[in-house]
């Protein structure tokens, strides 16, 4: 029996990651810690939100009052932070918030684990989530590996970098058993629209434009979120203390590919003609600071855990569209009059 704190998890990645903790381990109880800020949203956990083992909290990770109230009221073994300010673009425009909800939230978590803990770390973990951006930008090929030194280039990756040391210095001065992982960019369900493929598919289906930074030279590597939920509880019931884990998917795209890939999908899932949403296309100015490449080498998580990617990305994509398409009522729920305004400031376009 074991009680497990998932933060952030009403979520994109989070509530992949609770649905998949609920639904695995009846034996667990897993509590979710939402502040429901614009992309946490309880209807993406509708499927398992009566379910025995399952309680929501709603509170903020930067409360450390509320926080150290919620240690003593569940007495956690285990917590899997995920709760973050993740856009880029959001970052660039209020670097505040970035600093405050992931470096100062998740010292008030380190600092509530520690104090709860500090008489007995025998089957506890902090896990904390990451990203790939830490890392920088990758100019002249190869891959990020766990030993890569941290280069951060916007707001939203320093922010990240920064609570990654601290993460690791609870864990250096206090013996705080830690691990952290680094993924690469996430696609599939319950992603707010704000990111690049959501955003598109809404946008193709509705005949809108289709916001594309500089060239769309820019490369990535993606992995379908449900893999990425598999990793997270490979490594969080088999990882080692201390350690590193870097998740990726091996499958690179330069964004005009895997905008073009998106827009043959989505023509045909819609009945349209393959490529007639091309026109679409708006090439808008770059991003500032915006990094050329991110690419993550696996294969330290695949050799001592064995993990690997389930899907290909052609058949992750195909299934993403899918889901988008289906759900229309989810995505007008999440795209309110507040989003869409931030959206056209965003991209000088209206929406």
């Amino acid at each position: 029996m074991k009680t497990i704190l998932i933060t952030g998890g009403a979520g994109f990645i989070g509530s992949h990651v609770v649905r998949l903790f609920v639904n695995k381990y009846p034996d667990y109880k897993i509590v979710n810690l939402d502040k429901l800020t614009y992309a946490g949203n309880l209807a993406n956990l509708r499927d398992i939100e009566n379910a025995p083992n399952y309680i929501f909290e709603k509170k903020d990770i930067c409360d450390f009052d509320a926080i150290k109230t919620l240690f003593d009221k569940y007495n956690f073994d285990g917590v899997i932070h995920l709760a973050a300010e993740s856009h880029v673009d959001r970052s660039i425009k209020d670097p505040f918030t970035f600093a405050r909800t992931n470096i100062m939230g998740t010292l008030s978590l380190l600092q509530a684990a520690k104090e709860a803990w500090k008489d007995n770390t025998d089957g506890k973990l902090f896990y904390h989530i990451s990203t790939d951006e830490v890392y920088g930008s990758l100019e002249n090929g190869g891959f990020f590996v766990e030993t890569t030194s941290y280069d951060p280039r916007s707001p939203y990756s320093a922010s990240k970098a920064s609570s990654d040391h601290f993460v690791r210095a609870y864990h250096n001065t206090y013996g705080l058993p830690i691990i952290v992982s680094n993924c690469s960019n996430n696609y599939g369900p319950y992603q707010f629209p704000e990111k690049l493929i959501p955003l598109f598919i809404n946008n193709i289906r509705n005949n809108k434009p289709l916001p594309v930074y500089g060239k769309g030279e820019n490369i990535r590597d993606w992995l379908y979120v449900v893999d990425h939920a598999r990793a997270i509880d490979l490594i969080y019931h088999k990882g080692k203390n201390g350690e590193t884990y870097n998740i990726g998917g091996f499958n690179e795209w330069r964004n005009i590919d895997l905008i073009k890939v998106m827009i043959k999908v989505t023509d045909k899932l819609l009945g349209r003609a393959e490529g007639e949403s091309e026109k679409l296309i708006t090439y808008v100015s770059d991003r500032a600071g915006h990094d050329l490449r991110y690419a993550i080498d696996s294969t330290k998580l695949h050799k001592e855990l064995g993990w690997e990617p389930s899907l290909q990305f052609e058949e992750g994509i195909e299934k993403t569209v899918h889901w988008y398409l289906d759900n229309q009522e989810w995505l007008d729920q999440v795209t309110s009059g507040e989003y869409q305004k931030y959206y056209e400031n965003m991209y000088k376009i209206k929406s």
